[in-house]
């Protein structure tokens, strides 16, 4: 069972920039897909962006300012987080999937494995 852990979250105002971390143990993330998805309040969960080799796919509402990438040595993904919205307010989890392709992850359905989440909070 691969175990994720995210980290990075916290209050930030707006403009500004957070780094989130997802760490796995168990086998290395260079063997999986991984994806940052976020929850809201009242909202219905919605892909932020992943990662496949080096394909990276993103969210419109987050693309352009947000930035996914992975150290496979330190078997961890990021997301860089620039330009904070009061609306990118939410939990972001760290999910993972064998495969998949172009708008299939997308799918937080196709996600095998997740972590607690992280809280992030922009002010206005």
């Amino acid at each position: 069972q691969e175990l994720l852990e995210e980290s990075g979250g916290g209050l930030v105002q707006a403009g500004g920039s957070l780094r989130l971390s997802c760490a796995a143990s168990g086998r290395t993330f260079v063997n999986y897909v991984a994806g940052w998805f976020r929850l809201a309040p009242g909202k219905e969960r919605e892909f932020v962006a992943a990662i496949r080799g080096s394909a990276e796919y993103y969210g419109n509402s987050v693309k352009g300012r947000f930035t996914i990438s992975r150290d496979n040595a330190k078997n961890t993904v990021y997301l860089q987080m620039n330009s904070l919205k009061p609306e990118d307010t939410a939990r972001y989890y760290c999910a993972i999937v064998n495969y998949c392709a172009g708008y299939g992850c997308y799918d937080g359905s196709k996600y095998t494995n997740w972590g607690q989440g992280t809280q992030v909070t922009v002010s206005s």
